[in-house]
C-alpha cells in the first residue's frame, strides 16, 4: 500500500511540474555575461604575518600558513613558495572566486625566509604578496644547571620550555633599550604580577636564581619571587621560599629578605643593613639566592648579604611561582605586587657558587655577545653580522660549542649602534694562526677619506691587531686607541708575545676608560697606560677578525685564527672581572 501511495505522489508532482512548465510559471535558465576581467587577485595572508618569529627549540619546525584570495571573475591558479621553492599549488575551488586555504608546512629550518603566495587569474593577471618570517635557533641553556629564563623581550616567555607565563593584572615591559643588556624587560604594576608552574624547578636538592631590577618603592614592601602553598592566612611559610623587600631606614632604602621553609618551620635570612637598596635611583641592581639542603646564601651585586644553615627545601603544594608579588598564595603580610623592573630571571636546580653568580652578572651586562655557534648573531640585539668573504666554523671546536673560522679576505662586520660608551671592554679567545703574519682583530674606526685605498686614520676609535715578533717565532698582540685629536699605543712588548703554534685557546681582553686603557692576555695585564677617553666620531662600523674596511693601510688585513665567546661591554671591566672571564673557559 506504501508503495503505491509514494508512486501516486510522485507521478502527481511529475505531472504539476510539467504543467508549470508549460503554462511558462518557472523562468527558463539563462547565462549571464560577468563583465570585463577589471582587476587582478587580491591575496591576503593571514599567518604568518610579516616580521614574525618562530619560536621553538625543535631543530626542524612546522608552521601554519592561512590566506585567502579574491578575484572578480575567476581565480585559475594559486601557488605558495619558500625560499623560491614551490611548497603548494592548487588549481581547484570550490567557490572560484573566493579561495580560503590552510595548510601546514613542516620543514622549516633556522634563519630567515621568504614566504610568497601568487595568484593568477583567467584573464592571466597575477598577484604576488611577500612575507619575511624567521625561525629562531633552538634556545640552549646559557649555564649548567638553568630550567628557568625570562629575559621578557616584548613577552613573558619562559625560553627553556617556551611557555607563556600567566600575567595577572596589567603588567608592563620598560621598553626596548631598558633593560640591562638595552633590550626590554619586566615593568610593574599595581595588582600585576605573573605565575609560572614551578613542577620545572622541583626535583634536586638545590634551587638558586639570579635576576636584574631596578628598584622602585611605590609600593614600600613587596613579594618578588615566592613559591608557597595556599593556607587560610595566606601565611604559611613551612613549605617553599618567599624573596620580598621592605621599607627600611624610615623608608630612605629597601631591604631584601629571603625566608624558606623546610616542611616543620622556616628559616629567615635577613642581611640587615647590608641587605638595603636605595630605591628609584634608575640603577640596576644585581640579586640572587642558593638554597640546598646545607645552607641558603643571598648575594646583592655579586657580594654576599646574608648566609646560614639550612636543612633543606619542602615543595609539598609549593605548585605556582610568583614573579614580581606575594600573590596569590602569600599576602598575609602585605606583600603584594612590585612596581619595579626586572629583566634576566634566571633559575637552576644546582647551588651557584659566588664565582658563578659574579660571572653570570658580568656576562648579562655586555653590550654585545657573539658565541659562534652556527651563525654570527649578536646574542644582545638579534642582529646578524654582515659577512665578507667565505668565513667558516670550527663545529664543536671552541671553547664553549662551535668557534668561528677565519679565512683570506674574510671578516664580520656591525653597526656600532648600541655598543659603544664613554668606557669600552671586549673580552674574547683566539686560537692563533700566524698565516698571514699580522692581521686585525677588532676595530671600530672612522673613514679615512684621504686614504682611501690605505685606510689609517687612528684619531677615533680603535685597533687591536697583531704583528710578527721575534723573527715570525710569536705573534705580539696590540691596541691603539684615538681621543679625538692624536692615537696612543698600548703595546707590552714580549709581555704580550703569543705562541702561534701551540694550538691552545688564549684568552684577551681590554678595557678603555677616562683615565687608561689596559691590555690583558690569560687574565695577566701585559700593557697599561694613560688615556684620556676614547673619541667615536665616524665611527660607525665594528670590524671583527680584520681592520679591513677602516684600517688597511699597515695590511692588517683578515685574520684565520680561530676566534669564540666575543663580548663587548659599555664599560671599563676590571682585572677581577677578566680573570672571570678567563676562568670561565678554562
Amino acid at each position: 500500500m506504501k508503495n503505491i501511495l509514494s508512486i501516486t505522489t510522485w507521478a502527481l508532482l511529475v505531472i504539476t511540474m510539467f504543467n508549470a512548465c508549460e503554462q511558462q510559471y518557472i523562468d527558463p535558465i539563462t547565462s549571464v555575461d560577468p563583465g570585463a576581467d577589471e582587476s587582478a587577485p587580491e591575496v591576503v595572508v593571514n599567518f604568518p604575518p610579516n616580521g614574525y618569529e618562530l619560536q621553538t627549540n625543535a631543530e626542524i619546525a612546522s608552521i601554519n600558513i592561512r590566506f585567502e584570495v579574491r578575484d572578480d571573475i575567476e581565480i585559475d591558479n594559486i601557488s605558495v613558495s619558500l625560499n623560491g621553492t614551490e611548497i603548494a599549488s592548487y588549481n581547484d575551488f570550490i567557490d572560484y572566486r573566493v579561495a580560503k586555504m590552510n595548510f601546514d608546512y613542516d620543514n622549516v629550518t633556522t634563519g630567515d625566509h621568504v614566504l610568497i603566495v601568487a595568484a593568477t587569474d583567467l584573464d592571466g593577471k597575477t598577484t604576488e604578496v611577500n612575507v619575511n618570517f624567521s625561525k629562531s635557533p633552538p634556545y640552549v641553556a646559557a649555564y649548567d644547571g638553568e630550567v628557568f629564563y625570562m629575559p621578557f623581550n616584548g613577552e613573558y616567555r619562559e625560553m627553556n620550555s617556551l611557555d607563556l607565563a600567566t600575567a595577572k593584572g596589567t603588567p608592563g615591559f620598560a621598553g626596548s633599550g631598558n633593560g640591562i643588556q638595552h633590550g626590554n624587560a619586566y615593568a610593574g604594576a599595581a595588582d600585576a604580577y605573573l605565575t609560572f608552574p614551578s613542577a620545572g624547578l622541583q626535583g634536586t636538592n638545590a634551587v638558586s636564581a639570579t635576576f636584574w631590577m631596578k628598584v622602585d618603592d611605590t609600593m614600600d614592601r613587596a613579594g618578588i619571587l615566592v613559591a608557597a602553598p595556599p593556607a587560610d592566612n595566606n601565611n604559611d611559610r613551612t613549605k617553599g621560599f618567599r624573596f620580598f623587600r621592605e621599607a627600611s631606614n624610615g623608608g630612605a632604602t629597601q631591604r631584601f629578605k629571603l625566608n624558606v621553609g623546610n616542611g616543620t618551620a622556616d628559616s629567615w635570612f635577613d642581611g640587615g643593613a647590608s641587605a638595603d637598596v636605595i630605591p628609584n635611583t634608575g640603577e640596576w641592581t644585581h640579586f640572587a639566592f642558593t638554597i640546598t639542603d646545607a645552607k641558603v646564601v643571598v648575594y646583592i651585586n655579586g657580594e654576599i648579604v646574608s648566609e646560614g644553615s639550612f636543612t633543606g627545601l619542602d615543595w609539598t603544594d609549593c605548585e605556582i611561582l610568583s614573579i614580581m608579588s606575594g600573590e596569590p598564595n602569600w599576602t598575609g603580610w602585605g606583600h603584594y605586587s612590585d612596581g619595579s623592573l626586572m629583566d634576566e630571571l634566571r633559575i637552576y636546580n644546582v647551588e651557584l657558587s659566588q664565582e658563578d653568580i659574579q660571572t653570570i652578572m658580568l656576562k648579562e651586562q655586555a653590550s654585545f655577545y657573539v658565541d659562534f655557534n652556527g651563525d654570527y648573531m649578536d646574542a644582545v640585539s638579534g642582529e646578524d653580522a654582515t659577512v665578507v668573504g667565505s668565513p667558516d666554523f670550527e663545529f664543536s671546536g671552541g671553547v664553549f660549542g662551535d668557534a668561528y673560522k677565519g679565512a683570506t679576505d674574510s671578516y664580520l662586520t656591525f653597526d656600532t649602534e648600541g655598543i659603544l660608551g664613554d668606557e669600552f671592554s671586549a673580552s674574547f679567545w683566539l686560537n692563533v694562526n700566524n698565516s698571514p703574519d699580522r692581521a686585525g682583530i677588532l676595530v671600530v674606526g672612522p673613514e679615512d677619506t684621504d686614504n682611501p685605498d690605505a685606510q689609517n686614520d687612528r684619531t677615533s676609535g680603535f685597533r687591536f691587531f697583531r704583528e710578527a715578533s721575534n723573527a715570525g717565532a710569536t705573534q705580539r698582540f696590540k691596541l691603539n686607541a684615538g681621543n679625538g685629536t692624536a692615537d696612543s699605543w698600548f703595546d707590552g712588548g714580549a709581555s704580550a708575545d703569543v705562541d702561534p703554534t701551540t694550538g691552545d685557546w688564549v684568552h684577551f681582553a681590554f678595557s678603555i676608560s677616562g683615565t687608561e686603557a689596559v691590555v690583558y692576555i690569560d687574565g695577566v695585564q701585559v700593557s697599561q697606560g694613560v688615556f684620556t677617553g676614547i673619541d667615536w666620531t665616524g665611527c660607525d662600523v665594528l670590524s671583527i677578525m680584520s681592520g679591513a674596511p677602516r684600517f688597511t693601510g699597515w695590511g692588517h688585513l683578515s685574520d684565520q685564527s680561530l676566534m669564540d665567546e666575543l663580548r663587548l661591554f659599555s664599560k671599563a671591566i676590571t682585572a677581577d672581572e677578566v680573570n672571570l672571564l678567563y676562568n670561565d673557559g678554562l
